[in-house]
């Protein structure tokens, strides 16, 4: 189930992006020919403009020339007749991974010597995940403003009961708080480490910016254990009451009352709403957790490179006019693609997040009493979850209050 799942998100995010593949991995568009006659095969001005307009070239008179189809001596062996194999020619070879290289070390990736697909995550994750997953954060944060503007409070429509009927037992709650407590811990740290050179160098110097991201990276990498507890928690005890049934379509149809007044679909436990948030925590949560572990862990859990071939042979990435994905990944493209991965999901995981705090705490009266006290006004209970307040106390959400 992981491995379909991180295929899913995985599609997810090709199709969100669209330019993961393109910047970490080879262009998928038409190459461009090249006469290279003039140089006697070398590389060309054009060459080099192509590559800087993201164009896919034949790069074979590069990666090929390391002087291996030569009589020419190997660089630390005596000089044949044709000399020996050139530095260019040994450069060449380390960079695109023919290079026959031994370490003294059994480290994982300790024999890749030149990896510059390093440079594109770079500029990848200073410039499109940093500017579109902000742009994201603060479009949420807009919308929930303008809809309080507009909507206000959403309130109860009759007078409070003044009797309370519990909602939510104090284990339901301590798996929430758990959860939330930690992811809160968890965005806040991992934003402020993604954001850090450009919103907390020019006002705090470099030194306390490194002393916090030695203490921030300690937090996140272990509060992420506590996060994927309160996940499995949450889940097992919540998944029985978001099953998807008819009632939400009906909610869905009216926006769950949340734009008009007077409006109040019935609803057991959860209401449609609520299970979109929940089914979103999940999905997002193994995604974010498993990309995590990886990171955890470098190197030991490459994900990419089999969900690339997998979705090759469903042809999806030919369909979204991607070509195919590379199935061949080095290790460190593996550790930088989990990376983008992992922030790409943070970022829409933090925004669903935003409206769930908001319609939790400002945006609805009584909402936080529910999972702060764990007990709700009869009142609210009846017009936000009438057909669970009727199986919990067997009277009927429109009976008058007593």
């Amino acid at each position: 189930m992981t491995r379909s799942l991180l295929r899913i998100l995985c599609t997810l995010v090709l199709v969100s992006l669209g330019m993961v593949s393109p910047a970490l991995a080879q262009e998928e568009t038409a190459e461009v020919t090249v006469d290279r006659s003039a140089t006697g095969g070398a590389q060309t001005l054009e060459d080099i403009l192509a590559r800087q307009q993201g164009l896919a070239i034949d790069d074979a008179f590069r990666r090929d020339d390391t002087g291996a189809d030569r009589s020419g001596a190997a660089i630390a062996d005596q000089l044949g007749t044709l000399g020996g194999a050139s530095d260019p020619e040994l450069w060449r070879a380390l960079r695109y991974g023919s290079a026959n290289v031994t370490v003294s070390t059994g480290a994982p990736a300790a024999n890749i010597i030149i990896q510059d697909s390093g440079m594109r995550w770079l500029a990848f994750r200073d410039g499109d995940l940093r500017t579109y997953g902000g742009y994201l954060l603060l479009g949420m944060i807009g919308v929930l403003a303008l809809f309080y503007l507009g909507r206000g409070k959403i309130r109860i429509d009759g007078p409070l009961a003044g009797k309370t009927i519990q909602r939510f037992k104090a284990f339901e709650r301590f798996g929430h708080w758990l959860l939330g407590g930690s992811f809160i811990l968890l965005g806040i740290t991992g934003l402020l480490q993604l954001f850090g050179r450009v919103a907390l160098i020019p006002y705090f110097g470099k030194d306390a910016f490194a002393a916090y991201a030695v203490v921030g990276k300690w937090i996140h990498n272990n509060v992420a254990w506590a996060f994927m507890i309160g996940l499995v928690w949450v889940t097992v005890t919540w998944i029985s009451h978001n099953i998807p049934n008819r009632l939400d379509l009906k909610w869905i149809a009216v926006g769950g009352g949340l734009f008009s007044k007077g409006v109040h679909p019935p609803a057991r436990k959860f209401n449609a709403g609520q299970k979109l948030i929940f089914w979103s925590v999940v999905v997002l949560g193994v995604s974010i957790s498993v990309s995590g572990l990886s990171l955890l862990f470098p190197f030991k859990l490459p994900l990419f490179a089999a969900t690339f071939e997998h979705l090759n042979a469903i042809g999806l990435p030919q369909l979204l006019g991607l070509g195919e994905l590379p199935t061949t990944l080095t290790p460190h493209e593996e550790m930088q693609l989990a990376q983008l991965w992992h922030a790409i999901v943070a970022f829409v995981f933090i925004a669903i997040a935003i409206a769930h705090i908001y319609i939790g705490s400002i945006g609805m009266q009584g909402a936080f009493d529910a999972m702060g006290k764990g007990e709700v006004d009869e009142q609210w209970a009846k017009e936000h979850h009438g057909l669970w307040y009727e199986e919990v106390t067997g009277k009927s959400p429109h009976h008058p209050a007593e």
